[in-house]
């Protein structure tokens, strides 16, 4: 295996393993960090721009083209077109981030959102009582605000806080309530969190709302994976045991204190001073963590219990916040579209984009969206928890000691997570490998690795070599015995990749229902949006080799990172983001794939692997 090498992005100091040739923007992906790319990676828009400070990152043509001779030799490169070469330290400026800090970017129109939260501190210095002014504490600082009402908790707190700090207090307003009252000016400790709630994952984002600042993230696994890999298993367990809800809600409420603890571990910010968490899931996430019996979505004919954003207090919640913190829901599409998906649309303004454009988020439950024509339909499809590496046989998730990446040249060459000795192979990699599998004529379409004795005579030795036979079925070694952190080969075997192809038809089958109802030929897609954590570490020649994109040139195909959580930290920032997500889970039209006669044709079809490349294009 060829030895990687270390990448060093500042100033974040995230630092990744990756094999020689990577290109910037894909070891930028895997730390964590999805760069603009509006040009899907023609290196035209110049957008993806980063400065190598220090290592091997030679320029490509395409850099000193974009970027001028005297730019590439003050260590510019555009990480959609420079491949790494040997341990490097780039810095990635915050502007060429997808999700800026400051200034929160759509990628295409450099649009920006006013930082208007709904939750206000405002400092009063008020004059103290006196035998000549005996008005009530509540009469004295509700005269000096905008007009609003009082919390009991609010009320509570007023005497004690204006006589600590000798009348000076700071006031948190959430909009017209006056929620609660602290001694002293602490206007500059104004925080909130932004949460997605995956079925697999669980990501939260500590938000200035003072500035839009992101202080810090944290992320776990979903405890309620225990239960089941998917939401249908987790429906059903609320339908069938008593104490089912009860038990996945704790779960999950479990799972968002743990990364409350966190942030606040981390920051060192009060989680006194953390007024408000916004939250996007599925909607069956979304009715498990409020309390809501899903069980009418696992029956026909699948009904949601809400629609709109629901609105709560973290008491309600048993969250570890302050009681009088608020807590909001996203809007929700149907019975499994979800808030998460309306948060992507509005992360990405999807529904403003000039031609037809799909919104991809690859996951347990994948959600498609497509907008076009003045309309946007979507609907959500069981790929399964193959690209999570669950049912795979040496399946792990994307943690370190895991095949990410696979390349099939002479012999197999991986990228390893973490730069350890491998332990299994997680999603990416079992894309890759699929895709080199078909490349070199070791895996026909029908989805059967061929034996040695039938691959082409091209085919190296030392990959034909790697053909076994067990049990009647031909399996492919990936890792030997002597190379596996576990001491025992590493295969792929026969039935992981028959686990490949129910997931990648289940999504494809999704996108072309949606592009027929919609009126539309993949070849008219003039963009492709890749969201959530897997689908920004996907490489988009393989995910079009295997099928599982239409085979549009891949400058429409991008990654727009993490937009449930962006989606999440938009509405934390904006009043009017939260009206524009109601807006838009009104406006979209939900497809139900259980009821489309075609769906069983188009998932068939979809089954079998493309028998020719797409035109390749950088990665």
């Amino acid at each position: 295996m060829q030895k990687e090498v270390k990448v060093v992005f500042e100033p974040s100091g995230r630092a990744v393993y990756a094999l020689p040739g990577t290109v910037i923007l894909e070891a930028a992906a895997r730390a964590g960090l999805i760069l603009q790319t509006p040009c899907g990676g023609a290196g035209k828009c110049g957008k993806c721009l980063v400065q190598v400070r220090h290592g091997e990152c030679p320029a490509s043509e395409t850099d000193i083209a974009t970027l001028g001779a005297v730019r590439v030799t003050e260590g510019f490169r555009l990480a959609c077109h420079s491949h790494i070469h040997g341990p490097v330290t780039i810095e990635i400026p915050d502007r060429s981030l997808f999700q800026s800090q400051q200034q929160i970017l759509t990628a295409d129109s450099g649009e920006t959102v006013d930082i208007r939260p709904r939750v206000r501190k405002i400092c009063l210095r008020l004059t103290p009582p006196s035998q000549h002014d005996t008005v009530s504490d509540t009469e004295r600082v509700l005269a000096a605000l905008p007009p609003c009402s009082m919390t009991i908790d609010a009320l509570r707190a007023l005497p004690g806080a204006l006589r600590i700090a000798g009348f000076v207090i700071t006031c948190t307003l959430v909009e017209h309530e006056l929620v609660a009252v602290e001694p002293g000016d602490t206007t500059t400790e104004c925080y909130g969190i932004a949460v997605d709630i995956g079925s697999t994952t669980l990501v939260a984002t500590l938000v200035n709302l003072n500035t839009g600042a992101d202080i810090a993230v944290a992320a776990r696994v979903n405890p309620q994976t225990s239960f089941g890999d998917d939401v249908i298993s987790r429906i059903q367990k609320c339908r069938t045991e008593k104490d089912g809800l009860a038990r996945l809600q704790g779960a999950v409420i479990e799972g968002v204190n743990h990364l409350i603890d966190e942030l606040e571990r981390k920051t060192h910010v009060n989680r006194n001073h953390i007024y408000e968490m916004v939250l996007a899931g599925n909607t069956t996430m979304q009715q498990i963590l409020a309390g809501i019996d899903p069980s009418a979505l696992g029956e026909l004919p699948f009904i949601p219990a809400f629609r709109g954003a629901l609105e709560t207090q973290a008491s309600d919640l048993r969250l570890h916040l302050p009681r009088q913190s608020k807590v909001f829901l996203f809007p929700q599409i149907g019975s499994f579209v979800g808030g998460d998906t309306v948060s992507g649309i509005i992360a990405t303004r999807l529904d403003r984009t000039s031609g037809p454009s799909l919104l991809v988020d690859i996951g347990t439950n994948g959600e498609i969206v497509l907008s076009g024509k003045g309309r946007m339909l979507a609907t959500s499809v069981a790929a399964g928890p193959a690209f999570e590496g669950a049912r795979i046989i040496n399946g792990m998730r994307a943690a370190p000691g895991a095949i990410e990446k696979v390349l099939l040249d002479g012999d197999v060459q991986l990228n390893i997570i973490g730069n350890a000795k491998p332990a299994g192979i997680c999603g990416t990699g079992l894309i890759d490998a699929a895709a080199e599998l078909l490349r070199k004529g070791l895996l026909d379409s029908t989805g059967r690795l061929l034996a040695a004795d039938e691959v082409p005579a091209s085919v190296p030795d030392a990959l034909r070599r790697r053909l076994v036979e067990k049990d009647g079925e031909i399996n492919f070694l990936l890792v030997d015995a002597g190379s596996s952190a576990t001491h025992q080969p590493l295969f792929l075997y026969q039935r992981d990749i028959r686990e490949l192809q129910l997931a990648n038809a289940a999504i494809r089958a999704g996108i072309n229902i949606l592009l027929r109802i919609g009126g539309f030929q993949p070849e008219e897609l003039e963009a492709v949006l890749l969201a959530g954590a897997f689908g920004n570490f996907i490489r988009r020649n393989n995910a079009r080799r295997i099928g599982m994109l239409p085979p549009i040139p891949c400058h429409r195909i991008r990654f727009v990172g993490n937009t449930a959580s962006f989606g999440a930290k938009r509405a934390l920032l904006s009043v009017e983001e939260k009206e524009y997500a109601d807006r838009v889970a009104r406006s979209v039209e939900h497809v139900d794939l259980s009821l489309d006669p075609e769906f069983q044709m188009e998932f068939s079809t979809a089954m079998l692997l493309p028998e020719d490349e797409p035109d390749h294009c950088p990665e």
